[in-house]
């Protein structure tokens, strides 16, 4: 059941990333929910880092957006 509920918290941060940087992504679905998966990933990775957070933190919800652009923008960079 933590699965889903991460899938599903991933695909809203995924789908809210996607409407601050409009454009033409590829994905459906399933990539845009491993975009807010990994975006959050990145943003308590990178708050960490920072000492933003501490230890036992994770990012929140604007955190993981942001890390889900910080992504977005990287993925447009390398695709040229």
């Amino acid at each position: 059941m933590a699965i889903l509920w991460l899938l599903f918290v991933g695909l809203i941060i995924g789908a809210v990333a996607k409407l601050v940087m409009p454009g033409k992504d590829p994905g459906g679905i399933l990539l845009t929910s491993a975009l807010g998966v990994a975006g959050s990933l990145l943003a308590t990775f990178l708050g960490k880092a920072l000492g933003l957070y501490e230890p036992d933190q994770a990012a929140g919800f604007i955190g993981a957006v942001v890390g889900s652009v910080i992504l977005l923008a990287a993925y447009r960079v390398m695709r040229g």
